[in-house]
């Protein structure tokens, strides 16, 4: 085998749904001021009876089924999240535990909204390095436990979900080598900290990062891949901000791609929100089994991390 691929994805998000209106009713905000500045219009919030593992173990179950794969199959289980309230046992074991495989690696991943092609750069690595056969690799992040419901220029933004994909050996390249970093001087322009820990972030340092700094960073993940933004299928970038992903897309060039927009049912659901937009665009069909698509996250510890999958 000289590679590795995605067999399958799957995702899952709670039942409650917090709209724009809801959320006017509960801070100082409308509907107008939410979707002119970043895009939302509802977002999935878990209850108190949802923690991130189930919501993990879900979008995981789902990806096994696709893939027609049993819990036996996986020997490593990678999480990616920044919602982790207990220090152990870690998601990635939790989720092992709910769904019942028998002895995995079992290792969370904090890199906040990077966190998931984080991990799955990991997996690939683990995989064609001999050291697992198959991996689980999940973003998940409950949101809406880190954040403060009184704050508007906040609480509009998050939502609560999860993604998952499984790797395994392929004889041809269907995951491209990751292209990733950070600029940890400016950790402190997103945030997860205190006692409760309270999500916050520098809204306008982020925002000009994001679409000046990563255009270029992206075109190099594709052409460390051997392709050009131009053969591009679909781009998912982090679902932050609809003001952010549409410039970045733009300035990619990917111009014959489908892009991700799923952060408008969805919110900013962190590590969640790259596999949760993957996993519908290959579920709507948008699209197909071997197309190109760039995966790309970014946000806490300004940190980046991307690759080219090919669609499973």
């Amino acid at each position: 085998m000289n590679g590795t691929r995605i067999a399958a994805v799957g995702h899952y998000q709670p039942a409650k749904v917090l709209t724009n209106e809801d959320l006017a009713g509960m801070v100082d905000t409308n509907d107008e001021w939410i979707t002119s500045r970043v895009g939302i219009r509802t977002r999935h919030i878990a209850g108190p009876d949802e923690p991130v593992d189930e919501l993990a173990a879900h979008a995981a179950a789902k990806a096994l089924a696709a893939a027609g794969l049993t819990p036996g199959d996986i020997d490593l289980v990678l999480v990616a999240t920044s919602t982790a309230i207990d220090r152990s046992p870690n998601m990635a074991a939790r989720v092992a535990a709910r769904l019942g495989i028998p002895s995995p690696a079992a290792m969370d991943v904090n890199v906040v909204c990077a966190g998931f092609t984080h991990a799955l750069a990991t997996a690939d690595h683990a995989v064609r390095a001999g050291a697992a056969v198959r991996a689980l690799v999940i973003g998940a992040d409950k949101m809406s436990e880190v954040t403060d419901w009184t704050d508007r220029t906040t609480c509009v933004l998050v939502g609560d979900g999860a993604g998952a994909a499984v790797v395994e050996a392929a004889d041809e390249p269907g995951i491209g080598p990751v292209l990733w970093g950070s600029v940890p001087e400016m950790g402190h322009a997103v945030r997860i900290e205190g006692t409760p820990p309270r999500f916050a972030q520098e809204g306008q340092s982020v925002y000009r990062w994001a679409t000046t700094q990563l255009p270029p960073i992206a075109r190099k993940a594709c052409e460390k891949a051997g392709l050009t933004p131009a053969d591009l299928a679909g781009v998912v970038l982090h679902q932050a901000n609809l003001r952010i992903i549409e410039p970045l897309a733009e300035k990619i060039g990917a111009v014959n791609a489908v892009v991700a927009r799923d952060v408008v049912q969805s919110g900013n659901t962190s590590a969640a929100s790259i596999p949760l937009a993957f996993s519908k665009l290959v579920e709507q069909g948008a699209v197909r089994t071997g197309d190109p698509v760039l995966l790309f996250g970014f946000g806490g510890n300004l940190s980046y991390a991307g690759q080219v999958v090919r669609c499973p």
